[in-house]
């Protein structure tokens, strides 16, 4: 089974043309390079029964920040109410609810206004 990351690609660089500069298909997941040089992967799994993702804002580089969501059921955050989707807010073990779409082009649209808003809150 194979993932339509050619509709995602179409959603992140018409409708966020203003912080992605770039999308490339890589492996299992894309990669949004965004204007302040960080980037942002997508990945949603083929290989399981239950549709696997995240949705991965790597800033480790700039200001040591890490953004995701995903629902890979890690037991270490079984104690968080949205168990097995979670967010890491900006660090890895800063891990609290996550309220992500289920459907893959609106939960693009809802992570990807989440780092427009950040974004633009940074240039302030």
């Amino acid at each position: 089974m194979s993932f339509d990351y050619a509709s995602l690609i179409a959603i992140a660089t018409a409708e966020f043309a203003d912080i992605v500069t770039e999308a490339r298909k890589l492996n299992e997941n894309i990669r949004l390079y965004l204007r302040d040089g960080t980037y942002v992967d997508v990945w949603y799994s083929a290989r399981s029964k239950e549709q696997r993702f995240a949705f991965h804002w790597e800033r480790r580089r700039k200001d040591g920040a890490v953004w995701r969501h995903n629902n890979v059921p890690d037991a270490k955050w079984s104690h968080i109410k949205s168990f097995p989707k979670h967010f890491h807010a900006g660090r890895e073990e800063n891990v609290v609810e996550s309220n992500l779409s289920d459907d893959p082009p609106t939960a693009l649209r809802e992570f990807l206004t989440f780092v427009r808003d950040r974004l633009q809150h940074e240039e302030k």
